[in-house]
């Protein structure tokens, strides 16, 4: 009997963030892939990072990355190891992304699929679904998402939080609204197997869910249709693979995360998000014991790159050697660009000099704090040269920590915080880096950091 495998194909390194324990794949070549179907757990993630790319590089990664896959199941089905893979296409949870495209080209190597379905909560991060349409929750009230900055972004942005429009909207009318198949509140918390039997054809589907415990009924229900020959498709959020993947509690506290620093030693904090959040999250932190600020002139970089390198680089090594921990940011103001194209390139330029940033960092450094979907997948898979990490668990609620293999020739077991960039209140980044940075609590280290007081 084939075993059960759930492959992420994720469009950033954030999608791990309500897992632990499993392999996050920076390569996909047949033998890093046979790697990931191989290992205990029950899924393995595979970081397209094709959000920050265009469509065409998207659909081109995409394609690839099926292709090995086909291939790797087949090496192995040939050697008596048969495994029947659960394909899900991670996004994010504020509707951002390439869809169809990402699930077109799935459908294209790895199908026939019976359906699609579309399940974008994301509860740690305050967003579900209810009567299919999707909601952010924004200082205790629900809002619809297409009302929210994320619906405004200038590559991926939509008009629509009723879930079958945004379907219609983003195939461009090939999948009309009135088509699509909607899986309510009664339906996920009640017996829908019947009807999950009868979808054929790639029936696109939307599904509510409001707490875990709706996603965890429901993908009962999917794994049972599944296992009676039914094949599904899956373009979600993080916390289906939570419901999916049936995962115990991780074995490591998120208080407890600093027993993994190196050496007690002080660490980074490499900021590329320009969300809102972000910004109020980077000014909590500034405020923090043991921070020193370096922020990147972004116009800079294009004109004074080596020089602007050098002198970041040479302010980090020393407040690393005076104990300090660095954040290095970007300019808070967004640039606007007249072209889709020139925000890619852009951006482009001012990762690889972030990554450079990563590649010079103190061979001593305790921890690392990385700030941002698309700039995680860069450290991570350019500025960590990793092939492969694994999760340890969760920092804060939708925050994953990786650690480097413990044979990387400059990091070894080096801690890492995938820290997405609209996760968490304005205090998380601050609490994130007090858990690593102040092991025995931060009370106890602002004493310890206080001067010896005059005898009266």
């Amino acid at each position: 009997m084939a075993k059960t495998k759930i492959v992420v194909l994720d469009d950033d390194p954030t999608g791990s963030q309500t897992v632990h324990s499993c392999l996050l794949l920076t390569r996909w070549d047949v033998a890093t892939l046979k790697e990931g179907l191989t290992d205990p757990a029950p899924l393995f993630f595979v970081l397209t990072n094709t959000r920050g790319m265009d469509a065409a590089a998207a659909a081109d990664i995409t394609r690839e990355v099926c292709i090995n896959l086909k291939q790797a199941l087949a090496e192995m089905a040939a050697s008596g190891q048969s495994i029947n893979p659960v394909v899900v296409s991670r996004s994010d949870s504020t509707l951002r992304g390439h869809y169809p495209v990402e699930t077109d080209v799935i459908a294209e190597e790895l199908g026939p699929f019976d359906a699609h379905f579309i399940v974008p909560a994301f509860f740690e991060g305050g967003r579900f679904t209810k009567d299919s349409t999707h909601y952010l929750m924004v200082d205790g009230t629900p809002v619809p998402v297409h009302e929210t900055e994320f619906a405004r972004d200038s590559v991926f942005g939509y008009q629509n939080s009723y879930l079958p429009d945004y379907v219609e909207e983003k195939t461009r009318g090939r999948i009309k609204a009135e088509s699509v198949e909607r899986f309510l509140l009664d339906d996920v918390r009640g017996d829908s197997i019947t009807r999950l039997m009868s979808l054929q054809d790639n029936q696109c589907c939307v599904v509510d869910s409001e707490t875990q415990d709706d996603l965890d009924n429901f993908c009962r229900q999917l794994m049972s249709a599944a296992g009676q020959g039914k094949r599904f498709l899956f373009r979600s959020a993080a916390s289906l693979l939570t419901a999916l993947a049936q995962l115990p509690p991780q074995p490591v506290k998120a208080e407890n995360m600093g027993n993994y620093v190196r050496n007690a030693k002080p660490g980074a904090v490499i900021v590329g998000s320009h969300v809102k959040k972000t910004t109020q999250q980077l000014e909590a932190l500034l405020q923090m014991p043991g921070i020193v600020p370096l922020e990147v002139d972004v116009e800079r970089i294009a004109d004074d790159y080596k020089n602007l390198l050098a002198s970041i680089s040479e302010d980090i090594d020393s407040a690393h050697r005076a104990g300090e921990t660095v954040v290095v940011y970007t300019s808070r103001v967004e640039k606007t660009f007249a072209t889709q194209a020139g925000r890619l390139e852009f951006g482009v330029l001012v990762s690889e000099f972030l990554m450079d940033i990563v590649r010079n960092l103190p061979k001593t450094l305790g921890f690392l704090i990385s700030k941002g979907g698309i700039t995680s997948n860069d450290v991570l898979s350019k500025g960590l040269n990793l092939r492969t990490s694994r999760v340890v668990g969760q920092i804060l609620p939708g925050c994953s920590v990786v650690r480097c293999p413990a044979n990387h020739d400059r990091y070894p077991d080096l801690p890492v915080v995938i820290f997405p960039g609209n996760v968490g209140d304005a205090s998380a980044l601050a609490m994130a880096y007090t858990y690593l940075a102040f092991p025995q609590g931060l009370d106890a280290a602002i004493q310890a950091r206080k001067p010896a007081g005059k005898a009266h």
